[in-house]
């Protein structure tokens, strides 16, 4: 393994190494380390401190929380990390660098139960047990501001420059406008390994969609954290911040990150989804595969919907579901299905926002899709019509708040079962801290609605 390393630092001429893990949230955490100690790691590991799942995205310690993996308790020591050789990406913002990403261990090596990487890849595995090769992909909305860390601060995040202004989706002008910064993200993406199918302008000032290439389940989450990871590098060398907020302001629709998904079969020819024998070239593979989404759908919101923040995009009316319904081709359900020929017949998860963690959007997902597999669930008829005005009754509601839908996972046997008990476990440990937090503050809206007239 070793001597493969060494031929691709060779090959792309690499004189520095990023290592990095994904936390609890998403965030990339990482650090640069020499060259010895990248070829010495590659070889025989290297420690990774466990704070990164001891905290949340501000570095707030968790205290007083069913959080145990990590702790004054424990001292927070370092975990066994393995880099991951086939994740070796040339980093082309930053000449002569590459970036790898380690897995996370316990000390007896085993895979750590918390970490979002190693869920992924035990869905993945169970997909692979039951003959499956799952192939994904995601889609991301997000917002441009002609601002940076320090002035978004010193405005308190409000009267920000867009990075262009009205409401202009799918414009060929306003994308040609600031076509260099549109090109670098087409050209460093291609050469950081993440290939794009479109990317366009949607509805609002400064906002855009970006569809990423599928490829097999890892590859695919890995290629999505990565992409809002360098999507904000890249921004900042073009003097602008990008934000994956849900819904940063209540005036415009919120970003989503939707997820397209297919079986294949075991050797990866043969989509297992399309069925030409149905009137809707829907397999009954692909049919079981929604019953399960949608019966597991809300339980499971909390992991496509992570934040307070999440649940201001899930209104009516606003491009997301409000409930855990299907249609075909209908994009007012939560669950899209596209049957769309041999190689593109697929199901398109509509619910995850821009700020869900990749993997364990993707993760649950998946698993819920297998579960309704193995337990052969028939979903309910496909709604033709507009989803937010269903009558009640034929779609359970989704949770309307993050602390609801934290209930909902706390009590979820089946979640437990799918994603095991100590990640589950642990992820509703961080929400709940994530619920209270919120609870403590003053927000602006309180300030202005009560501080003179009370």
């Amino acid at each position: 393994m070793s001597e493969r390393i060494r031929q691709f630092i060779s090959k792309h001429d690499i004189k520095k190494i990023k290592v990095g893990v994904f936390d609890i949230d998403g965030l990339l955490r990482g650090k640069y380390i020499s060259m010895d100690k990248f070829l010495s790691a590659v070889d025989n590991g290297m420690g990774f401190c466990d704070v990164i799942f001891g905290w949340d995205s501000a570095d707030e310690l968790y205290v007083d929380t069913g959080v145990t993996v990590t702790g004054w308790h424990t001292g927070y020591p370092d975990t066994p990390a393995k880099i991951d050789p086939d994740s070796a990406r040339v980093v082309p913002w930053e000449p002569g660098t590459a970036l790898f990403l380690a897995d996370l261990y316990t000390g007896d090596g085993i895979p750590l139960g918390v970490s979002p990487r190693q869920l992924m890849r035990r869905v993945v595995t169970q997909a692979n047990e039951m003959g499956f090769d799952p192939k994904m992909s995601s889609e991301y909305e997000y917002f441009f501001f002609k601002e940076d860390p320090h002035s978004i601060r010193e405005k308190s995040y409000t009267d920000l420059t867009p990075l262009t202004p009205g409401m202009f989706g799918y414009s060929v002008v306003r994308a040609s406008s600031v076509s260099d910064l549109v090109h670098a993200v087409i050209d460093n993406m291609k050469a950081f390994g993440i290939l794009i199918e479109g990317i366009h302008t949607e509805t609002g000032p400064g906002v855009y969609e970006t569809a990423i290439t599928y490829d097999t389940a890892v590859n695919a989450a890995d290629n999505a954290a990565l992409f809002k990871t360098a999507m904000k590098e890249i921004s900042s060398r073009h003097d602008v911040i990008v934000t994956f907020m849900a819904k940063w302001n209540p005036e415009f629709p919120g970003c989503s990150g939707h997820i397209h998904q297919s079986l294949w079969s075991a050797d990866g020819k043969k989509n297992l989804f399309y069925d030409d024998r149905h009137a809707t070239s829907m397999s009954t593979t692909m049919r079981h595969y929604i019953g399960g989404q949608i019966a597991l759908m809300p339980e499971l919101t909390a992991l496509s919907a992570p934040t307070i923040n999440s649940y201001k995009r899930l209104v009516p009316g606003a491009w997301a579901p409000t409930t855990a319904s299907w249609g075909i081709e209908n994009r007012t359900t939560a669950i899209r299905a596209i049957p769309f020929g041999e190689n593109s017949t697929r199901v398109e998860n509509r619910l995850p926002g821009s700020d869900a963690n990749p993997y364990l959007a993707m993760a649950a997902s998946l698993a819920a899709g297998l579960y309704g597999i193995a337990q052969e669930i028939e979903p309910p008829e496909p709604w033709s019509a507009n989803a937010y005005t269903a009558p009640d009754g034929i779609f359970e509601a989704l949770p309307r708040s993050l602390d609801e839908a934290i209930s909902l996972l706390k009590e979820s046997q089946v979640a437990k079962d799918i994603l095991g008990t100590g990640f589950v476990d642990h992820y509703v440990a961080t929400r709940e801290w994530e619920v209270r937090q919120h609870a403590k503050a003053v927000t602006d809206w309180e300030l202005k609605r009560y501080f003179e007239v009370v």
